[in-house]
């Protein structure tokens, strides 16, 4: 376990709960040399992004498989990445070896992958939902999608920030990163892998008050006047059924039921669910996932579950 800021400091100290055999360790502070390649065959990097780059360089170079949890290589564009981070790509080289790390989407890509960019939370509660519905012959029109998430406040991080303190975020909401948040480079990118067309969407995520869990909402015209095509919430669950249906971590709502955040969180799943709105010609999707599990460090361990050989559900039910 590595730390800049808290090396030497013991691991209990700001993770409780910990088995006895983790009991003991302490965060050290180890730089991006092959000293540190030596050390393991598998590296989760939890760094920010432009300072996960340095080390994925270092460790690939010494044949080290590598999930970074950070953003420096979810898009494969470095134009894209400069647009949303402002700043070049600290690692071009890498970006033709990377692999997203959404096993529902990049499942036999991920057996062999030995660079995975592990995906953000609100990527991953907008993308598995639409993925489905904009696969050709798709029944929607990509460019009317429109995605609200709301977010517990781990999702900014642990640290110390006016906005995130309990006085401001309590009994508070607030809209951010509007209009253009970072995370819609790598959505972006996804759907438009899926859709085999390029795919802009409007985004807007909340803060909330809790402290883990997200909740989101996504709307999209469909591609036909209902009247004369009628879809219907059983066409809509069946869709996504069919996609999701035989997978360990996607729970999907049959009509009537809908994602809530207390049912997810602490875990690896995801539910999600689907409703016609035919007033308006429009599909509406809803997922639940926790941003911490799901969102971010399970799905990364699930990930790399597959890319190592193992079952992919080890170590997370």
């Amino acid at each position: 376990m590595t730390s800049r800021q808290n090396a030497g400091e013991p691991l209990s100290q700001f993770i409780h709960g910990l088995p006895p055999e983790l009991g003991g360790l302490s965060f050290v502070d180890s730089a991006p040399d092959f000293a540190l390649a030596e050390q393991a065959d598998l590296f989760f990097l939890a760094v920010p992004h432009g300072t996960a780059a340095p080390y994925a360089v270092v460790l690939r170079e010494a044949g080290k498989m590598v999930v970074d949890l950070s953003a420096d290589f979810r898009t494969t564009d470095p134009t894209v990445y400069r647009e949303f981070y402002g700043q070049d790509h600290p690692a071009p080289s890498l970006l033709s070896e990377v692999v997203y790390g959404l096993p529902e989407i990049h499942r036999e890509r991920l057996k062999s992958a030995r660079l995975i960019a592990a995906p953000g939370c609100f990527p991953t509660s907008i993308i598995l939902p639409l993925a489905p519905f904009l696969r050709q012959p798709s029944p929607i029109k990509p460019y009317s999608i429109v995605a609200t998430s709301l977010s517990g406040v781990s999702g900014a991080g642990r640290k110390l920030e006016t906005r995130l303190l309990f006085g401001e975020i309590t009994d508070n909401m607030y809209a951010y990163g509007v209009p253009k948040h970072r995370h819609l480079g790598e959505i972006e990118q996804e759907l438009s892998l899926a859709a085999g067309q390029n795919v802009t969407i409007t985004f807007v995520p909340h803060l909330v008050p809790m402290h883990r869990g997200m909740l989101t909402t996504i709307t999209a015209e469909f591609d036909r006047v209902l009247a004369s095509f009628p879809i219907t919430d059983a066409d809509v669950f069946n869709m996504l059924q069919e996609a999701y249906g035989q997978e360990p971590f996607v729970e999907v709502l049959p009509p009537g039921q809908m994602p809530e955040v207390r049912h997810v969180v602490n875990s690896n799943r995801i539910q999600i669910a689907a409703r016609v709105d035919d007033r308006k010609n429009r599909l509406m999707l809803f997922s639940s996932l926790d941003n911490l599990g799901k969102g971010n460090a399970s799905q990364a361990i699930q990930a790399a579950n597959l890319a190592s050989g193992l079952d992919e559900k080890l170590g997370l039910e």
